[in-house]
């Protein structure tokens, strides 16, 4: 949350009622017997971790949530979270075992190595380490092949001090490809039966982000992971950024004039041309130039030139009232129009996650709560 008299008039407005909805749609839609846990890493992707995670901790949202580092996790620790907290990422060095355990982080282990690691970390502390073991069933980035992940349950159940509390894979396709899709998780159910033919017990099984969890109801098993649906990026629900300014400058141009860097749009007709205090040194893409619009007035006036570190510059010729002052909305709502962070994807050929999850820190964040409830 933002501490402190904000000068610039750049912000992100993060609606907490928009996250609440969205991840009380989820639990409805995968039902009471599969937990939720909400993904945070990245800064919530780019939507605050610490007021996500304490709004989502004090209504009762989710089960735990998911974080990349050690780091992530050491921070909503610190922010009050005593929910479960997985660190999705593969923690090295090994040292950092003891960090995690000592906050009660939970740890992701992909290899035989990195499974005696956490186990001597945990008799070192004297304190049980509770390990999700990652498996490789398509995404080709960290995870353990079946039977190296069997050992690592074996190793871990053995050792007495630290326990397989989980078994998670990571669809790679799961909005893209159903067929690539369901053999993931077969690969998954056919280790799941395994272990449990060898007698492991009492271990969550998980496999599902948001599209999955929505879409394949039999990639639910015991928990579903979801981010992009819970911030309100996908068809269905409610946006929770806003990212909105002010024009801070205003100019008529005339017929051959010039905008932005490198000549990067020519003026072909008189234009009346507002500036912006926001580029992409607050990470609004420079792929967005001259592609992209700005709501001002309630209409969409669109991007003119290169996109630069600091400022932008938008067509509002034409725009009534349109005034050094004016709100411009980059992302969000205005009368009638919006724009979402899924459109600018789409134009900067790119995807969701990244739009909101690079905006910068010095854009602050801002949030929206119900009356009474925070």
């Amino acid at each position: 949350m933002t501490s402190g008299k904000i000068y610039r008039p750049t912000k992100a407005e993060i609606s907490l009622p928009a996250l609440e909805s969205n991840l009380r749609k989820i639990k409805k839609a995968v039902g009471r017997n599969t937990r939720l846990m909400f993904v945070v890493k990245a800064d919530a992707y780019g939507h605050g971790a610490a007021a996500a995670a304490v709004f989502s901790e004090k209504e009762k949202l989710a089960w735990g949530y998911g974080v990349s580092s050690v780091e992530e996790g050491l921070a909503l620790r610190k922010a009050g979270i005593k929910s479960p907290v997985l660190v999705l990422g593969s923690l090295y060095p090994f040292e950092s075992f003891e960090e995690a355990i000592r906050a009660d982080l939970m740890l992701t282990i992909s290899s035989v190595e990195a499974a005696r690691q956490a186990v001597s970390a945990s008799k070192r502390l004297r304190k049980k380490a509770l390990c999700h073991v990652k498996l490789e069933t398509g995404m080709g980035r960290i995870g353990a092949r079946k039977p190296s992940a069997i050992k690592i349950f074996e190793t871990l159940g053995a050792s007495g001090t630290a326990a397989a509390a989980g078994l998670y894979t990571h669809l790679s396709s799961a909005d893209s490809d159903p067929r690539f899709s369901q053999g993931q998780l077969e690969c998954f159910s056919r280790t799941v039966a395994e272990l449990e033919g060898q007698g492991a017990r009492e271990f969550v099984k998980h496999a599902a982000n948001s599209f999955a969890a929505l879409h394949y109801p039999g990639s639910r098993y015991d928990m579903v992971r979801v981010g992009l649906a819970a911030y309100g990026c996908m068809e269905g629900f409610k946006p929770a950024l806003s990212l909105k300014t002010r024009v801070v400058f205003i100019k008529s141009v005339r017929e051959g004039a010039y905008i932005s860097y490198n000549k990067s749009f020519r003026v072909r007709r008189p234009m009346k041309i507002a500036t912006l205090p926001i580029g992409y040194g607050d990470g609004y893409l420079r792929a967005l130039s001259n592609k992209a619009e700005v709501l001002v007035g309630g209409r969409r006036a669109r991007v003119l030139g290169n996109v630069t570190m600091d400022m932008l510059m938008i067509d509002v010729t034409g725009i009534k009232g349109a005034a050094v002052g004016s709100e411009a909305v980059l992302i969000g709502k205005q009368g009638g129009e919006e724009i979402t962070a899924r459109e600018l994807a789409v134009k900067a050929l790119t995807i969701p996650y990244e739009i909101t999850t690079l905006i910068t820190a010095r854009v602050p964040r801002v949030y929206a709560a119900q009356t009474g409830r925070l």
